[in-house]
């Protein structure tokens, strides 16, 4: 085997891949660092294409007394709405009442409750939302988001689907978000900003070398290997955090990471409004019903401990049934395990706070710091997709801890690609690109401006009609928009295309997939990616 390649010593080498990561690397590039990422697999291929698509503040964390967390997440949202609002956009929240509402049994909220109105026996009252969801509308200063209203469900959309029991619910203000593309935008603007992003590069071992780390990793891909020199090394491997420290860095490290498998499931489309539903459920816990891809409805999540991050997670039999019963103590309409036309499932890697069940663990981030022996690592537990920009400048308070001459925040103002207009403003891009675009459908313009934004116009150029985008690979997917995520957003496969740049895997045939992953191959070997 040939020697490893050597290359020049950077300030941070990160590894990981995942929304933590890529946002720590744009964050730190444009402060003038030099960084290197490496994730093993494609960008966002774990945790951070399975969550459930939401910049949320965290209404049930409210329960668990998490303020600090709930605060910081709610100021985010329209922070991020700002900086993306091509790929994240408000949505309206109803949360179905009854006086059978209970918590959890666990939270402090309810034992709190059950001390002083013993007669509650967990029930949760309506006075107790309310003041809950007065907290959620004040706590982050809201600004773009309009605040909570009572609906009376009788003869209203929002109440046509739920059985007729249901009368009243309070509607509040939340976020959605495309987890998968707000991870592969921000390693491109991390890219810009002179940051090296490599993807399928696997991490094989990382010692200290005096004030240095010595970083082997190897291209899953062709076999080449490396050796990377760092002043910094940032542990950003999600759900193989732990593994990390223990069998590539080789840590004595007491912190710990709990595995939390969250599952969802698809079906088709189960109501006609663009309102996500929250459903309480008699165990304490909730599940969200959300408007999903035009065509179809998300359902999720479970909380499940899930053992080894080396075994991918699935939605089980059980989630599944578990997920099915659950929405059918709220819909009309009962739902079977035949509704569902797609699943999936992630691991949340939550630090271990010895919390008694996976519901209980801490969605807070945990940053640690070791220098001990020579040069520093950051090891970074938990966090939530919402507060991933904050959890960033957090990392980078403490790089400037061992970095001399860090510059201060930036990222709160800056869009991300394709993100430069105003909230609100999607369906003038959408008339604007159908009038330079005139074969476009309605669908295929909007899907095409909700994913690259000002960033769609160039992807179709001077194209005059349908075929002159080349090949149609089915579903408004063209040769066109697939060459250039190859050639800009690191695409290789029509795996890391049809489920994470886009879910149009959800309207594609296994054919029609097949056939678009071996032009990808062939495209590959013929003209490596500009990307690399």
């Amino acid at each position: 085997m040939a020697n490893p390649q050597n290359t020049d010593t950077t300030d941070l080498f990160i590894i990981g891949g995942g929304i933590n990561g890529c946002g720590i690397a744009r964050d730190a590039a444009g402060r003038g660092l030099s960084v290197t990422l490496a994730e093993m697999n494609d960008l966002g291929s774990a945790t951070s294409s399975a969550s459930t698509k939401l910049f949320h503040g965290g209404l049930r964390y409210l329960e668990y007394f998490e303020f600090r967390l709930v605060r910081e997440a709610l100021i985010e949202r329209e922070v991020l709405l700002r900086a993306m609002p091509h790929i994240s956009w408000p949505m309206r929240f109803v949360l179905p009442y009854h006086k059978d509402m209970r918590f959890e049994s666990e939270t402090p909220t309810s034992r709190l409750l059950s001390l002083v109105m013993p007669w509650m026996k967990g029930r949760r009252p309506a006075w107790l939302i309310r003041t809950g969801l007065f907290l959620y509308d004040h706590l982050g200063g809201r600004k773009i988001l309009p605040g909570t209203s009572t609906l009376n469900l009788k003869d209203t959309p929002e109440g046509a689907p739920l059985e007729p029991r249901f009368e009243k619910a309070f509607e509040y203000s939340d976020c959605w978000v495309e987890d998968s593309r707000l991870v592969v935008l921000n390693a491109r603007d991390a890219d810009r900003l002179g940051a090296r992003i490599l993807t399928r590069t696997q991490v094989l071992s990382a010692e200290r070398d005096g004030a240095e780390w010595r970083i082997e990793t190897k291209n899953t891909e062709n076999g080449e290997r490396c050796i990377h020199r760092a002043r910094m090394l940032i542990n950003a491997g999600g759900p193989w955090v732990g593994d990390i420290i223990q069998t590539k860095v080789r840590l004595n490290s007491t912190e710990g990471v709990r595995l939390v498998r969250g599952s969802h499931i698809v079906t088709r489309r189960l109501y006609d409004h663009d309102k996500c539903y929250f459903f309480q459920g008699t165990d304490g816990r909730i599940i969200f019903s959300i408007p999903y891809e035009t065509d179809f409805t998300l359902i999720g999540t479970t909380d499940a401990e899930h053992d080894d991050p080396s075994v991918r997670p699935v939605c089980t039999e059980g989630e599944k049934r578990y997920l099915i019963d659950f929405a059918n103590r709220y819909f009309a309409r009962d739902l079977t395990t035949d509704d569902i036309v797609w699943t999936y499932s992630g691991v949340r890697p939550l630090y271990d706070d010895g919390a008694s069940s996976a519901t209980a663990a801490t969605r807070d981030y945990t940053l640690k710091v070791e220098a001990e022996g020579g040069a520093p690592i950051l090891n970074i537990f938990g966090g939530k997709i919402t507060t991933y920009r904050r959890l960033a400048e957090s990392a980078l308070k403490l790089v400037a801890e061992h970095l001399p001459g860090v510059t201060g925040s930036w990222t709160a103002g800056a869009p991300l690609p394709g993100g430069d207009f105003e909230v609100g403003e999607v369906d003038t891009l959408v008339e604007r690109l159908r009038g330079d675009h005139p074969y476009l459908t309605e669908f295929w313009a909007r899907r095409l401006v909700r994913a690259y934004g000002t960033e769609a116009a160039g992807i179709l150029g001077k194209a005059r009609s349908a075929g002159d985008l080349g090949r149609d690979f089915g579903a408004t997917l063209t040769e066109a928009e697939v060459a250039w995520l190859m050639d800009n957003e690191y695409a290789r496969t029509a795996e890391d295309v049809v489920w994470r740049r886009n879910k149009l895997g959800l309207r594609l045939g296994k054919d029609e997939i097949a056939a678009l992953d071996s032009w990808m191959t062939s495209r590959s070997h013929s003209a490596p990616a500009a990307a690399e």
